[in-house]
């Protein structure tokens, strides 16, 4: 098997108050495989987005360790690309000069050429072909964080970090970025972490789905895998049977298990196991009821 992407041990995260630290994150542990979507739910304020920024390096963590494409790292760097709930674009440049402006930082020794050509590819594949030199004043909702999408996609990041990408998104325009992001993701591989609240959103778009337990102290509660082929079909996705029972799995941690933590659970040991009587039944069989 290939070596993980991204290794996160005992990840931790501690702010100081007047009482004692407020720890929001509790020894997080995940491994990412080489272009694995995996995707963190779970209820406000469980410290998913502050995973999602400790992997970026725009959080330090108070304990544990990163590991990325083998390497220790705690800072930010253009291996990551990230996209935010809002895409913020700088508003006096043209959607063409905000992914450029990362595009010229990362790849300063490539003729200008070229990285005009990366930004425009990147551009067009997310639908922007004929809107590149508009300013996000106006760009719709969509359109804006269409171009945030193409930024973090144009760095040619060894992974990407979506924080709710789709949050701020109408019903049909999110079905559409979905779908875009799919399509970017098929061609590129890139190994992907993402945060959302929507259930499904997570079924439709991951290999696997991290559900946190609730803060604070916030840890792995639970991780699922999703079956479905890529890639995919919505309408045969919601068709499939097992759609509604992965959608009721992740809905009953939600309801009703999210706040254990399974560190806490103190696993049976032999002295605490009681074992029932048995009684001999005919043809040497043993019964337990």
């Amino acid at each position: 098997m290939s070596a993980p992407v991204l290794e996160l041990f005992k990840l931790s995260k501690a702010y100081p108050t007047p009482k004692g630290p407020a720890v929001i994150v509790k020894e997080f542990n995940l491994n990412l495989a080489p272009g694995e979507f995996v995707t963190l739910i779970g209820h406000s304020g469980c410290g998913k987005s502050t995973v999602l920024s400790m992997v970026a390096g725009l959080t330090d963590a108070t304990d544990g360790a990163m590991i990325l494409s083998g390497r220790e790292t705690n800072v930010a760097g253009p291996d990551r690309g990230v996209v935010f709930q809002s895409p913020c674009l700088l508003p006096w440049m043209t959607a063409f000069e905000n992914v450029m402006l990362g595009v010229d930082q990362v790849y300063f020794t490539a003729p200008k050429a070229e990285r005009r050509e990366l930004a425009e590819y990147y551009l067009s594949v997310v639908g922007l072909g004929n809107a590149m030199h508009k300013y996000p004043g106006e760009l719709s909702q969509g359109m804006r964080q269409r171009v945030g999408i193409a930024r973090a996609f144009a760095l040619q990041p060894k992974m990407l970090l979506l924080d709710e990408p789709f949050g701020m998104l109408d019903a049909l325009t999110k079905m559409e970025l979905q779908e875009v992001l799919l399509e970017l993701w098929r061609r590129n591989k890139l190994t992907t972490l993402m945060v959302t609240h929507d259930v499904d959103e997570a079924i439709f778009l991951s290999d696997r789905v991290v559900m946190m337990t609730d803060g604070p102290e916030a840890e792995v509660g639970d991780i699922l895998t999703i079956p479905f082929e890529r890639p995919r079909n919505r309408a045969a996705v919601l068709a499939d049977p097992r759609y509604q029972e992965i959608r009721n799995h992740l809905l009953t941690f939600l309801n009703e298990r999210s706040h254990i933590r399974p560190s806490r659970i103190t696993p049976p040991t032999m002295e605490s196991v009681t074992v029932p009587e048995r009684s001999p039944v005919p043809g040497g069989a043993v019964s337990t009821h």
